[in-house]
């Protein structure tokens, strides 16, 4: 688990505001979820043989005995929220939530056990148009966030009893190479085949190169969704490739899957995972609902846009006041009010502490703002302030206290606010 210290939390709250903004774009709704939920909820929605409920989640028995865990992933909370609120009978919703999630797996770079993700979920919509809106959702959101070169690989699942069929096949081709199999794979075999696919070892890539695909064995129903969601994407200019071995194990998974990956992060690519689970909600108990949704990897996007040199952090402050004497000090706080009230959102800085010009010059710097205010006693008692920009070399100016604002709205770009 990993502190995000001042110096990244502005990249962070960048990032976020800009995700949030695109969602509420396209009309999705904050929804703020436990962190903490009973196990079987987990159970159900990822499978009790998946590798996240048996190896992964952080499960405990509270005081009255009953098994909880913190959340490993944000979809199947989303669906009990929908579900125990009365939001997702016979109606239509685009949701999405943040926040922490967590999974006790072997750390690496841009993976943690305490992580954080952003998701969307859109239920009442059954065809490929939500589908196609929400890859197009994700596509905007890159954009926006500066992030270019990634790559969107899609597949269909099919229906169930298509996808049973396709299982036996799987079945039948991994069960005359068993002694080949690794471990994790020789577990899946009879329990869950397709899983076999999303192997990472090596040595199973031969095998799985030349598995039977998933395409083949579509029903007509999900090949014509499919391929509507093709000519879709080709519409709207969003590039992508067919991935046969795309996969997702678990029956209510259906149709749609896609995944953005990125190749600059080494084994952790995949910066976005998505697609449709219309039986999800039918599992908890509900009626049958179409959904279809994504989930991002913010530690994994931070960690790209740190790859790229994105400048979306930011310093502590905008403008830093130095003041040294007892009478400037005094001044520096209602100065500094007077300069937040005139410019909404001024990140400003008051030295605190004391210290000669010297030590106060070396926090300005450090502080990363880009104007110092300069306080003494001959500025106090003449109704002035010094102001030097800080990556400039122009020379220190004074400014007329009242004209301050004015000064330092020209530097910045921003206007002052209006007067009533």
């Amino acid at each position: 688990m990993k502190d995000i210290l001042p110096e990244d939390s502005g990249r962070w709250r960048w990032m976020e505001e800009t995700v949030h903004s695109v969602l509420s774009a396209y009309g999705y709704r904050e929804i703020r979820l436990p962190i903490v939920e009973h196990t079987g909820l987990y159970a159900r929605s990822l499978g009790s043989d998946s590798d996240i409920v048996e190896k992964e989640m952080y499960t405990f028995l509270d005081r009255n005995g009953d098994s909880l865990s913190l959340r490993p992933e944000g979809t199947a909370g989303c669906v009990r929220a929908g579900l125990e609120n009365g939001l997702l009978y016979n109606q239509i919703q685009r949701l999405w939530y943040a926040g922490p999630m967590f999974r006790h797996e072997r750390p690496q770079k841009g993976r943690y056990r305490q992580f954080h993700q952003i998701g969307a979920e859109a239920f009442g919509m059954a065809g490929p148009d939500i589908d196609a809106e929400i890859i197009a959702l994700t596509a905007r959101l890159w954009r926006a966030l500066g992030l270019g070169a990634l790559r969107l690989e899609v597949n269909s699942l099919g229906d169930a009893p298509a996808r049973a069929v396709y299982r036996e096949a799987l079945r039948n081709y991994f069960g005359r190479y068993e002694s080949s199999l690794d471990e994790d794979s020789r577990r899946r075999l009879d329990r869950n085949p397709l899983r076999i696919l999303d192997s990472k070892e090596p040595g199973m890539q031969p095998l799985i190169a030349d598995a039977p695909r998933l395409v083949e064995y579509l029903d007509p129903g999900s090949a014509e969704h499919f391929r509507v969601l093709r000519d879709l994407l080709d519409e709207a200019g969003i590039a992508y490739v067919i991935n046969p071995t795309l996969v997702r194990g678990l029956d209510y998974y259906n149709r749609t899957v896609f995944e953005w990956i990125t190749d600059r992060l080494g084994a952790q690519g995949t910066l976005c995972a998505g697609g449709r689970y219309d039986g999800l909600v039918e599992c908890f108990g509900g009626a049958p609902t179409p959904a279809v949704g994504f989930a991002m990897g913010l530690e994994r996007i931070v960690a790209l846009l740190e790859a790229g040199g994105d400048g979306g952090g930011e310093g502590a402050c905008d403008v830093f006041v130095i003041a040294v004497g007892e009478e400037a000090v005094r001044a520096a706080l209602p100065l500094g009010e007077s300069l937040r009230d005139a410019l909404p959102g001024l990140r400003l800085s008051t030295h605190c502490g004391g210290g000669g010009f010297k030590a106060q010059f070396r926090r300005a710097d450090k502080s990363g703002a880009r104007i110092a205010v300069i306080l003494g006693a001959d500025e106090v008692r003449q109704g002035v302030a010094g102001m030097k920009l800080m990556y400039e070399t122009s020379k220190q100016e004074s400014v007329g206290q009242g004209d301050l604002a004015g000064h330092i709205a020209r530097v910045l770009g921003r206007p002052l606010k209006e007067q009533a």
